[in-house]
């Protein structure tokens, strides 16, 4: 890797420590050049706009998520197992990982949901392909053969609104048994699932 792909990986990695902290929109071009030594100019030679950047750290955020949580949970075999994987691997994730303490799509989902652009259409079309593999993980789960895509849909629904209940408890709450009760909830989910054809 050259130098200035170096830097530029160095720039992305530390916006997106910033990005789980104070947002996309919260992004400083002139801090962040701080905290590399870097000069303002020598940041705008690798991102000409902060919509640039912002993008690179939304790109940044879903290539992590698919190299933890996807990709791993998806070699497991098929079945409550593979669920079981993505939702740990998930719950993982939004403990947040050494040097990024959150999810960006949390925080994104919160400054992006109502202003049209790139920045949420990337962010939207990565959380929709994700809702699909859920969907498609769910179909699975029944002992008794393969789920309808309806109910596919509301395990992926359900199970979702668990861990965003989870990134709130722990997050904001700092509530020390939010985990186990996110844990729970899935499990009631899985549950369900396997009886449900």
């Amino acid at each position: 890797m050259g130098k200035g792909a170096t830097t530029r990986e160095a720039i992305v990695s530390q916006a997106l420590d910033r990005a789980v902290q104070v947002g996309l929109s919260g992004l400083s071009l002139g801090p962040l050049a701080e905290d590399l030594n870097l000069s303002k100019s020598g940041l705008f030679a690798h991102f000409k706009s902060k919509e640039t950047l912002q993008l690179a750290v939304l790109q940044e955020a879903i290539d992590r998520f698919t190299d933890r949580v996807v990709e791993p949970g998806l070699k497991t075999p098929r079945g409550r197992a593979r669920m079981e994987v993505l939702m740990h691997r998930w719950f993982d994730w939004v403990e947040g990982e050494p040097g990024m303490r959150g999810c960006l799509f949390a925080v994104a989902a919160q400054e992006y949901d109502d202003r049209p652009g790139a920045i949420r259409d990337l962010l939207v079309g990565s959380q929709l392909r994700w809702q699909e593999t859920l969907a498609r993980v769910a179909t699975d789960l029944p002992r008794g053969g393969p789920m309808p895509a309806d109910m596919c849909q509301q395990v992926a629904f359900e199970v979702t609104g668990s861990v965003l209940s989870f990134q709130q408890q722990t997050k904001l709450f700092k509530a020390p048994n939010a985990r186990a009760r996110a844990e729970e909830a899935v499990a009631r989910i899985l549950d369900d699932a396997e009886t449900a054809v």
